[in-house]
């Protein structure tokens, strides 16, 4: 409305007011919705201007007379959280007595109603008939986990004691580290932003399995429990628009509004909640807030000049936060004192009765309503907008301070503080031994209704199986048309890979399971084949007749579809790859995915991701396409990848290569499927491929060991000649280096031995492991380290060429047996062909023979002018500025 419109006939406005309330009153809100929407459709048609309003008013979404009654023992319930409290404040502060390990103590305060009614009434365990709900639980809440299990006889004292101190077994991890405790955390959630985005596709992989006729999944849901300040993560809202599209009513964001991030308030001078149900509501989600306990029920009721909704909703949060740091008397005071029909309002009440009001997400009843209208509610995900009190409980220990958040420990005062609290039955002589934990008898009511629920909902969470069946291996013949060269004909390793797994679709054990994910490069890499043979996942089918539909590669998608088409998202489809890599312990069928990308957009955008699969204990193959830094003509700087390889070998468990032809990419593949899904080790593969075209020889015999140890001999020299180097590379410029042998034998008589290098990141692996084993033992023969092993009987000096920054081919130095050079691509990419870029780079086969010939002349083996005249003839620019500089 206009502020400067003038309501000439309020009364004819408020018979339309009154005609509002007559419907809400005879035939319930939702007709009431029904009209209003009709109106503002109507209105619109005519062009009046109703703008959409984002939020509505700060109160709760469900109102009093909408709810149902609570179902669960609210007295026992209310026991069994003091006890968790009470634990979860004892691990953290009873390792930092005598350590400074650190941990949370006001996360888990805040949130415990949010867990304890899901806990007691929703999530399903493994045992359901349903199947399990997946719970991203919020990483700083993990001791309030550990508690619950203690209490549920899945973990120890000593253990709880060992909290964050796991060198010597048998302690908990710092946060949900399925890599740490296997059998007990799913997703490692504490780097935030990656639970919400991870949750999201998730709930859609849950779909996909469903629509495939891979798993049953309908009942099951996916819970995402969030911190408030969390939200800021770009990842955390970056992927809400997606659960509506694809409307994932089988998604639950839970967001825990105590209104503190880590130092101070989340928006000191606006409202979270708003903000929030803002942004959801715009992206389609059913947004609902569980604002104010059921103290405040009466008060909304009895307040007849709509005084208190309207402060309510002008308040800042920094005032919140404030109100429940100080008194009842300074909530009197600077919360009602502005109205005085608000101080009328609050009257009858003493100041202990106004500071004791709840927020609602410590009120079991408004949170079992918010869980319940999110488990009925279909064709959209839902947000639950939880205020709470960081450090609830903790009174002049933490709460609501901005301090809260680095409280680890207490001192004995405080421990005599939380005890009274929540009426925890210790001494004072206890309080001053070692932080004791609480468990009642196990013929308790407390303990056999804790039992009992989790019993009907089908056991204990959080836990993480293996019960996946272990996979076929494809015998290397499957893959001979890759193995035995392709003769005159040229193609890319991208086309290798895409050929690969055509021939994987084709298998009926194995194609079912495979999961290609691209990121709208699929035409880039010669994959759109895959949308007509196996179609684009989308649930909603194909609504449309694509431009392309007489076509042989005609764009196709289906809602049993194969191929996930990621969009330009290279996060979400990173995501989407986690969720597929772990489908043997959520879903209990092994998934073989395989997510291909512009290898430049790899590990440093979504490193974080990258890092969370190796947590996650994936499965599965990642293929850095275009890669290197002088495969990708033209396109320039930000496109061009000189150092993946080495960012992804900071991964543990992550195995890396950068193969050259289409032989070593089958036997890698291949390795990598025996060991994953056969095996069922807990490893996942950086694979790059290259989008230039040659020629691929066959497989030389007895050389798939070395291929996947990393090194192998390629080709063997026949020449006589008195020098003799060893040649050694990978990927595109492995074709470099083989050309330059042909040269230094043809013009410099001296012989070359070409050894292929796929993976100089196990080679150092496999280095630094026998160093060690060596230094602790070393009263027994020495082992050797495998590169040092394959080369000791050639004759050196050893020269290495690569597509990738020197320091790749670097990390095998010191188990080189002798003289060893390297060529690399460091400094910035640039626009140019092939050719021009190697010259620049100086990797091409020129390049290389002159660093053979000056590694021959360093050994005293030729005269440094042979290196010189070499110089001279290739016309190498000897002053030209080192590209590495700016």
């Amino acid at each position: 409305m206009s502020d400067q419109f003038v309501d000439q006939d309020p009364q004819e406005t408020q018979e339309w007011l009154d005609a509002l309330e007559a419907v809400v009153s005879f035939e319930g809100t939702e007709k009431a919705q029904h009209i209003i929407a009709a109106l503002i459709e109507k209105a619109r048609v005519h062009g009046i201007d109703v703008p959409y309003a984002a939020n509505t008013p700060y109160i709760n979404t469900i109102a009093a007379e909408q709810q149902v009654q609570y179902p669960g023992d609210m007295e026992l319930e209310t026991k069994m959280r003091a006890m968790l409290r009470w634990n979860a404040m004892a691990i953290v502060s009873g390792a930092n007595k005598n350590t400074s390990v650190g941990g949370h103590i006001a996360s888990y305060a805040s949130s415990c109603v949010l867990y304890e009614v899901g806990m007691n009434h929703f999530f399903k365990g493994p045992k359901h008939p349903q199947g399990a709900d997946m719970i991203f639980f919020q990483g700083h809440t993990a001791p309030g986990m550990y508690a619950r299990s203690y209490m549920e006889g899945r973990l120890t004292a000593e253990q709880l004691r060992n909290y964050r101190q796991e060198v010597d077994g048998n302690g908990l991890s710092s946060y949900p580290h399925p890599w740490l405790m296997p059998d007990y955390w799913q997703f490692p959630t504490v780097s935030m932003g990656l639970g919400p985005l991870m949750a999201i596709y998730q709930a859609r992989f849950m779909k996909y399995m469903e629509a495939r006729g891979l798993a049953k999944t309908e009942g099951r849901k996916v819970w995402a429990f969030l911190g408030d300040g969390e939200m800021d993560e770009p990842e955390s809202r970056g992927a809400i628009q997606l659960a509506k599209r694809e409307k994932l009513d089988n998604l639950v964001f839970v967001i825990n509004c105590n209104l503190q991030r880590l130092d101070g308030p989340v928006r000191g001078n606006d409202s979270i909640i708003q903000e929030l149900e803002g942004v959801f509501r715009g992206a389609g989600w059913a947004v609902t807030k569980v604002i104010w306990g059921s103290g405040w029920d009466r008060l909304l009721q009895k307040d007849v000049s709509g005084k208190l909704i309207e402060r309510m909703g002008e308040v800042v949060d920094g005032e919140y936060q404030a109100y429940k740091a100080k008194d009842g008397a300074f909530v009197r005071e600077h919360f009602f004192g502005k109205y005085p029909e608000l101080l009328e309002l609050v009257s009858d009440m003493t100041d202990k009765q106004i500071f004791a009001l709840t927020r609602g997400g410590h009120s079991p009843r408004k949170v079992y309503n918010a869980y319940k209208r999110a488990e009925e509610t279909k064709g959209q995900p839902t947000v639950i907008l939880a205020k709470t009190i960081k450090g609830y409980g903790m009174g002049p220990y933490g709460e609501s301070a901005n301090t809260a958040h680095q409280q680890k420990k207490l001192d004995y005062e405080g421990y005599k503080y939380f005890r009274d609290r929540f009426a925890i039955p210790f001494s004072d002589e206890d309080l001053q031994k070692q932080v004791p934990f609480y468990t009642p008898d196990e013929s308790s009511d407390v303990m056999r209704y804790m039992k009992e629920r989790r019993e009907a909902l089908g056991g204990s969470l959080p836990v993480r199986l293996d019960n996946a069946e272990p996979l076929p291996v494809p015998s290397l013949d499957t893959f001979k048309m890759l193995t035995e060269g392709t003769g005159d004909r040229e193609m890319s390793t991208t086309m290798a890979f895409v050929r690969l797994v055509s021939i994987l679709l084709r298998d009926k054990t194995l194609g079912p399971r495979v999961v290609p994910i691209i990121p709208d490069e699929a035409r880039t890499f010669g994959m759109e084949g895959l949308f007509r043979q196996v179609g684009i996942y989308d649930p909603a089918g194909q609504l449309y007749q694509p431009m392309d539909n007489d076509q042989l590669m005609w764009y196709k998608e289906a809602s049993n579809g194969q191929v996930f088409e990621e969009g330009i998202n290279e996060a979400g489809a990173m995501a989407n790859w986690i969720a597929a890599a772990t489908a043997y312990a959520n879903y209990g069928v092994s998934m073989i995915p395989f997510y291909i990308y512009y290898s430049m957009f790899g590990f440093q955008r979504i490193g974080d991701l990258a890092w969370a699969a190796g947590d996650s204990r994936a499965r599965g193959f990642l293929i850095g396409g275009t890669a290197g830094r002088t495969t990708l003509e033209g396109e320039g700087l930000q496109h061009q990848d000189g150092h993946n390889l080495i960012q992804y070998d900071h991964v543990p468990n992550c195995l890396s290569y950068d193969p050259t032809f289409a032989f070593e990419l089958a036997v890698i593949i291949r390795d990598g499927i025996k060991r994953m899904f056969n095996e069922k080790q807990d490893v996942y593969y950086y694979i790059t491929a290259m989008n230039e075209n040659y020629s691929h020889p066959a497989m030389p015999e007895g050389v798939e060991d070395g291929i996947i140890k990393g090194i192998y001999p390629f080709k063997k020299s026949e020449s006589k000649a008195k020098n003799k180097v060893q040649l050694m590379g990978s990927g595109t410029i492995f074709r470099e280096v083989i050309a330059a042998a042909e040269m230094l034998e043809a013009e410099w008589d001296v012989a070359a031995d070409i050894w292929g290098v796929p993976s100089f990141n196990l080679l150092r692996r496999d280095g630094i492991e026998v160093h060690r084993w060596n230094t602790l033992h070393p009263t027994e023969t020495p082992k050797v380290p495998y590169v040092t092993e394959v080369l000791s009987a050639s004759e050196g000096p050893f020269i290495v060429a690569t597509d990738y920054i020197r320091d790749y081919p670097e990390r095998i130095r010191q188990y080189v047996p002798g003289h060893y050079s390297v060529l690399g691509t460091d400094g910035f990419g640039r626009s140019d062909t092939r050719e021009q870029l190697r010259k620049f780079f100086e990797v091409n086969r020129f390049y290389v023979v002159v660093e053979a010939l000056k590694s021959l002349a360093d050994t005293g083996k030729i005269k440094p002018e042979i290196v010189a005249k070499a110089i001279e003839k290739y016309g190498l620019d000897s002053e030209k500025t080192f590209p590495v500089h700016a």
